[in-house]
């Protein structure tokens, strides 16, 4: 038997000279494409972390913060405890509802002072600063009552009745509302108005301390004079001389039992 004259030499063995570079079309497993794209794509995915890690401590950065001052701002409004300091918190606070809040205790202190123009004033920045929610409403009731009191009656009872006829409104300030007209209308005397406006409140809240003030205030006025006689109705003639001589007889008086 012939032999070659050059037989083959095995490769020995974890000689991997004749191995193929594994990329994205030679990958077979999910583990070299893996790290494949772990290869590729390494400097972004370190980038996105790295932003994603800033963002995290900017939020909670920010968060601290906004914390912090309205910590800040609470304190402040805690220690104005005068006219003076609540209108210096509202100034430097304007766009913090708390700064409402503090124009509404302005408003407040200069109507029972009897400042009617002040107090519109400031009821009216309340109204700008809290533009809606029970807030809100109270300082248009107050701004309402405090025109009345300035001699705009005409213009605060107005803004009395659409707070009361305003079914969207918070009961509470519809039946504050009604209360004081109910007692507008009593100081002038107008006991058919006082009556509408008293049935008003027991449409809104029959319950409501302001619905039994109204309607005590309501029976304070005297009971209307009886109607006049229909028409066709005679008045009872007058008695002649002669009739008036006949009543002088001598009195019957009747005793009645246990009496």
């Amino acid at each position: 038997m012939s032999m070659s004259a050059t037989p083959s030499t095995p490769s020995p063995a974890g000689d991997d000279r004749n191995l193929v570079p594994v990329d994205v079309t030679t990958a077979a497993s999910f583990d070299e494409k893996l790290q494949l794209f772990w290869l590729k794509n390494r400097g972004l995915i370190f980038a996105l972390c790295a932003l994603a890690i800033v963002a995290i401590l900017a939020k909670g950065g920010w968060e601290y913060m906004q914390r912090k001052k309205e910590a800040e701002v609470k304190s402040a409004y805690a220690a104005a405890t005068n006219t003076e300091q609540l209108k210096a918190f509202s100034t430097a606070n304007e766009d913090h509802p708390l700064a409402g809040v503090a124009q509404i205790r302005i408003a407040d202190e200069a109507f029972a002072a009897g400042k009617a123009a002040d107090a519109i004033a400031a009821y009216e920045k309340a109204i700008s600063i809290l533009k809606t929610g029970p807030l809100a409403s109270r300082a248009q009731l107050g701004r309402a009552l405090a025109k009345v009191q300035s001699g705009k009656t005409a213009e605060g009872t107005s803004e009395l009745k659409q707070l009361a006829n305003d079914t969207n409104q918070f009961k509470a300030i519809r039946t504050e509302a009604a209360y004081h007209l109910t007692s507008l209308a009593v100081d002038a005397g107008n006991a058919a108005e006082a009556q509408t406006f008293s049935d008003q409140l027991m449409q809104i809240d029959p319950t409501s301390p302001w619905t039994q003030r109204g309607l005590a205030l309501r029976a304070s006025l005297p009971t209307p004079a009886a109607a006049p006689a229909a028409a066709g109705e005679s008045a009872p003639a007058a008695k002649s001389d002669e009739a008036k001589k006949d009543d002088t007889g001598p009195s019957v008086q009747v005793k009645l039992p246990g009496k």
